[in-house]
C-alpha cells in the first residue's frame, strides 16, 4: 500500500463528454473515490498545470490521464509541455486514448509518457481498464511528492 499524506489527486483531460462521463463511471463503479478534476483541452490543461485563471488554486494533480486528440493543443504537444517544464515533469502521465495507432504508441512514450493505454469502446473493459489503473498507479506506485505545495 502507498503510504501518502493525501489520496492521489487525478487530472483527466478529455474533451469527448461521453468519454468523461464513462471515465467518471468506471472509477465510480471500481469504487476509486480520487480527487478527479476534468478538463476537455491542451489549451485548459496547461493552464490547470501551470496554476493560471480559474485555476490558480488548484492542487497539482499526482496522475495525469491525457487523451491525444484534443481541440486547441492536441494530447502530444501537452505531454512535450509537461515533461518540458521542470515543475511538471515528474508527474507520471498516463496516455489513455481510443488510439490503437503504432505511430502514436511510439510517439507518446518517445514525449516520455508514462504509460500508453487504449481504451476499450465496451463498458466492462473499461471498467476492468480503470481497475488496473486504480490497483497499480494508485495502490502500488510510489508517485512522487513535494508537488504540491
Amino acid at each position: 500500500m502507498n503510504p501518502r499524506q493525501h489520496p492521489v489527486r487525478i487530472l483527466l483531460v478529455e474533451d469527448n463528454p461521453g468519454d468523461v462521463r464513462l471515465t467518471l463511471e468506471a472509477f465510480k463503479d471500481g469504487k476509486v473515490g480520487n480527487p478527479m478534476d476534468v478538463v476537455k483541452d491542451g489549451v485548459e490543461a496547461l493552464a490547470y498545470l501551470r496554476q493560471e485563471g480559474a485555476y490558480r488554486d488548484r492542487p497539482l494533480p499526482d496522475l495525469i490521464l491525457l487523451d491525444l486528440n484534443l481541440p486547441r493543443m492536441d494530447g502530444r504537444e501537452v505531454l512535450a509541455a509537461i515533461k518540458a517544464d521542470d515543475r511538471l515533469k515528474r508527474i507520471p502521465v498516463v496516455v489513455l486514448t481510443t488510439s490503437a495507432a503504432e505511430q502514436d504508441v511510439q510517439k507518446s512514450y518517445s514525449l516520455q509518457a508514462s504509460c500508453f493505454i487504449t481504451k476499450p469502446v465496451d463498458f466492462n473493459k473499461f471498467a476492468e481498464v480503470v481497475r488496473n489503473i486504480d490497483a497499480f498507479w494508485l495502490s502500488i506506485v510510489t508517485l512522487p511528492t513535494g508537488a504540491q505545495t
